[in-house]
Formats: C-alpha cells, sequence, structure tokens
C-alpha cells in the first residue's frame, strides 16, 4: 500500500505549537493549495488542508514561518476519530508531515531557510515535480 502525499501552498496562519503531557512538540497548521484550474468567474480556487507535524520538525516549521509562507510537503494521509463534549463522534482527516522546505528566499525580517523531518534536520529538500 501507498500513502503519500506531497503538497505545496501557504500557510493560512501561524503555526499552533503545543506540546503533549510527555514534552512532545506537536504543531497543526492549514495549508492552502491552489487548484489546477479556475472558476467560472476566471478566479483560482483553492483547497485547505488541515496538517499536523511532530517533534523537532514541528518546533523548526514554527520558528522560520509565518501566516503567508510557501512551504512544501511531504507526508502521508491519516484519519482518526474522537467523540466531543456533546458526545457526537467527530471524524478528521488530515496530512501526518513527515519532510517540509520553505520555498520563498530569506527575506530581511526572516530567520534562514530550513529543511527538517521528524527524524532529523539533516535532510535534503523534497524533490517536487514541477
Amino acid at each position: 500500500m501507498i500513502n503519500r502525499t506531497i503538497l505545496v501552498g501557504r500557510l493560512t496562519n501561524d503555526m499552533e505549537l503545543r506540546y503533549t503531557q510527555s514534552g512532545t512538540a506537536v504543531g497543526s497548521f492549514n495549508l492552502a493549495v491552489n487548484r489546477q484550474f479556475k472558476n467560472a468567474d476566471g478566479d483560482r480556487e483553492a483547497d485547505f488542508v488541515s496538517c499536523v507535524v511532530w517533534r523537532k520538525a514541528a518546533e523548526s516549521l514554527a520558528n522560520f514561518t509565518h501566516k503567508g509562507s510557501l512551504i512544501g510537503i511531504d507526508g502521508r494521509i491519516q484519519t482518526r476519530n474522537y467523540e466531543n463534549k456533546q458526545g457526537t463522534r467527530v471524524y478528521v482527516t488530515e496530512v501526518v508531515v513527515d519532510n517540509f522546505s520553505l520555498l520563498e528566499p530569506k527575506s530581511n525580517d526572516q530567520q534562514p531557510r530550513a529543511n527538517a523531518s521528524n527524524d532529523s534536520m539533516n535532510i535534503d529538500a523534497i524533490d517536487l515535480p514541477f
């Protein structure tokens, strides 16, 4: 079975970084990914994809990005469910990020470019097909 996802898009907000009770960093964000075609009005629509990133990669992504940052991610689609406070079952589909790449040059007010994965900070940028 293959479950790989590669997306390029912009952060819709600053990433939300939290820590589990055991101290593991986890970040969540939405990525706006443009569709390849325009609608009837000539506007390009976008999909807003929920993403989660763990450990050192989560901390790095939070430090090096902000709302509007263009990033590439490589990960897998994962589903989960839970029961909310009202007793309703909630189903969630999200991309679990394994690697990311910053795709914009450093500006004067930003930190240096970085590539990261959950396993190591010394990973090459993902090869994008365009």
